[in-house]
């Protein structure tokens, strides 16, 4: 049974930095991906960062420049470090988990289609 726990959400002023992180357990399979989302109050799910298997990454435009993933393989331990917060990006952060049955593919998902196992979030608000 795949378990998902986020950590690390809290409190920041506008223009801070905040780093959350997410422990995967009971992941056995070879290729999967990781995924950051979030999803603020009356909105969908948005994918923020993702991250696969061999370590390659993909930022969503919206957050570019300013988020950044990476994972620990070993620990199974997924980050996500968020510079120059801004009041938007106010939300629960969500980690997810997309296992696949081959190589290859894309690990990016706009609103979170594909990904089976979800933690239960963590709280980010950003004040201005």
């Amino acid at each position: 049974q795949v378990q998902v726990v986020e950590s690390g959400g809290g409190s920041v002023e506008a223009g801070g930095s905040l780093r959350v992180s997410c422990v995967v357990s009971g992941l056995t399979v070879r290729f999967y991906c990781l995924g950051w989302f979030r999803q603020a109050p009356g909105m969908k799910h948005e994918g923020l960062a993702f991250i696969d298997w061999y370590g390659g990454t993909t930022i969503a435009n919206s957050v570019k420049g300013r988020f950044t993933i990476s994972q620990d393989n070993a620990k199974k331990i997924v980050y996500l470090q968020m510079n120059n917060l801004k009041p938007e990006d106010t939300a629960m952060y969500y980690c997810a988990v997309q296992t696949k049955a081959f190589y290859g593919g894309s690990c990016y998902s706009s609103g979170g289609g594909g990904y089976k196992y979800w933690g239960q979030g963590t709280q980010v608000t950003v004040s201005s």
